[in-house]
């Protein structure tokens, strides 16, 4: 999940808490709307900026940018192999990324019907309802963000026992 994404969002829920409680303060604010397309797209539009500007950094310093997978090599030097070929270098970072686990629907019925926490980024508008499956703090961070922002957000916890 986008880092910078779940930031902009988590600052958008907090202003929706402070148009919220305005009148406690003295503050008319009457026909306040919420717009979930003018958020996405000027989020999408500051994280494709700032992966620019980091890219371009990563450039200026003379640092290669390797994709795909990779393993390191019993070769005496460090030494990373990327689709077959090799790569030695004093400095090596493997950012190893990472991808949720979906079940199947033949696991969980209906599994199929739902999204990882990387689509909630390429939601075209608020959903109504919601519900978040998982404890972490990306789904707590998603249920609340969703529901101060209008969606009524259910929060499920996984789990092959009760607790």
């Amino acid at each position: 999940t986008c880092s910078l994404c779940g930031q902009v969002m988590w600052n958008t829920a907090v202003h929706a808490e402070f148009v919220h409680d305005h009148a406690d303060y003295g503050f008319e604010t009457p026909g306040v709307k919420f717009n979930w397309r003018t958020i996405k797209d000027k989020r999408d539009a500051y994280v494709r900026r700032l992966n620019d500007i980091y890219e371009n950094n990563v450039k200026k310093a003379r640092i290669d940018i390797i994709r795909g997978y990779g393993k390191f090599t019993a070769d005496p030097e460090p030494t990373i192999e990327v689709e077959g070929k090799k790569y030695t270098a004093p400095h090596i970072l493997i950012a190893t990324g990472g991808r949720p686990a979906v079940p199947s629907d033949s696991e969980i019925p209906g599994a199929s019907l739902g999204m990882t926490s990387d689509g909630f980024f390429d939601l075209e508008e608020l959903p109504r309802r919601s519900v978040i499956v998982g404890a972490g703090y990306i789904a707590v961070e998603i249920a609340g963000i969703l529901s101060t922002l209008g969606s009524k957000s259910s929060l499920l916890i996984r789990q092959d026992k009760v607790v």
